[in-house]
């Protein structure tokens, strides 16, 4: 399609690209399902074992909510959702910066366009199955906040070494250390996330915010790597490594916040007034509701019987 409607051939891949994406936005719409008990895929059966799966998982919303503005504000005053905007933007930048940079570095570093490229194949391979097997674990243990502080620290070592390095083989090396960071993060640190936020809609604004956030900083990340600073790239390596720093810490004081409310909780500091129960000043701090199961629709992940997972 080289010269069609006088564009050139590469900029015809990106266009259809995204007329394919907008097409598939659009027919999504009619095709995702917003709760498991309107899944007209699924058997009565089905829906249950779904919807029960899910609360067990302290997604009590499962079983379908209906839209409040309120949750859109509870989401907007909470503080979860701007350090998952860090988190995100601690994967994101050094993600989109990795994705269009890796040829680049690798052909920078003594290796011939073609060659580089092909050299990029195994590190790329080695990310994904890093990713399956970071994933099957995180679901295995529940420690996801965990994983990202180690997964994050691999992050810092492979930058601190590209950073530092003047042999070619070490930077390659690097490279896989990179990507073992970057690429697993990514759906771990999504679903950790999602899963310490309660109610569909709050859920919703809170990731709409973080990983639109985490794509800004995308912006800015693909285009540190300066034809100036070849063959090193080092001004471009320390800015990656300063956005994997920022989501080390951001991981850090998120686990750190969501042990301590469950402490409190433990501890029956956030618990509501049931019914006629006499607790006047509980009331007024916590909420006073009818029922155990009103309190949780209202609060969501504020419920004093949720519980964070680390």
């Amino acid at each position: 399609m080289d010269g069609v409607a006088g564009r050139t051939g590469w900029s015809w891949i990106f266009i259809l690209e995204g007329i394919f994406t907008i097409l598939c936005a659009l027919v999504s719409f009619w095709v995702i399902q917003d709760f498991p008990e309107h899944a007209t895929f699924l058997t009565t059966s089905e829906r249950v074992f779904v919807i029960r799966r899910l609360r067990a998982d302290m997604q009590f919303s499962a079983g379908g909510e209906e839209f409040k503005v309120k949750y859109v504000w509870q989401s907007l005053k909470d503080w979860k959702t701007y350090i998952a905007m860090g988190i995100y933007m601690g994967f994101d930048g050094p993600l989109y910066a990795f994705s269009l940079f890796t040829p680049t570095i690798i052909n920078q570093v003594r290796y011939k366009a073609t060659t580089a490229n092909l050299l990029s194949v195994p590190v790329y391979v080695w990310a994904c199955i890093v990713t399956v097997f970071v994933g099957f674990i995180g679901d295995r243990l529940g420690k996801r906040g965990y994983i990202n502080l180690g997964l994050f620290g691999i992050g810092l070592v492979g930058y601190i070494i590209l950073i530092s390095s003047n042999n070619p083989a070490l930077s390659y090396f690097a490279c896989f250390l990179a990507a073992s960071a970057i690429y697993p993060t990514v759906p771990n640190a999504v679903a950790w996330v999602a899963g310490n936020v309660e109610g569909s809609y709050k859920r919703g604004v809170t990731l709409a915010m973080a990983i639109g956030w985490g794509n800004i900083n995308g912006a800015v990340s693909a285009n540190v790597y300066r034809a100036q600073d070849a063959p090193w790239f080092r001004l471009g390596h320390g800015i990656i490594l300063a956005y994997i720093a920022i989501g080390w810490i951001c991981s850090a004081v998120f686990m750190a916040r969501l042990k301590l409310e469950n402490a409190r909780r433990d501890r029956g500091e956030r618990d509501e007034t049931i019914g006629l129960e006499e607790n006047a000043m509980k009331a007024a701090k916590n909420g006073r509701y009818e029922s155990a199961e009103a309190a949780r629709a209202d609060k969501g992940d504020d419920w004093s019987g949720f519980r964070y997972t680390l």
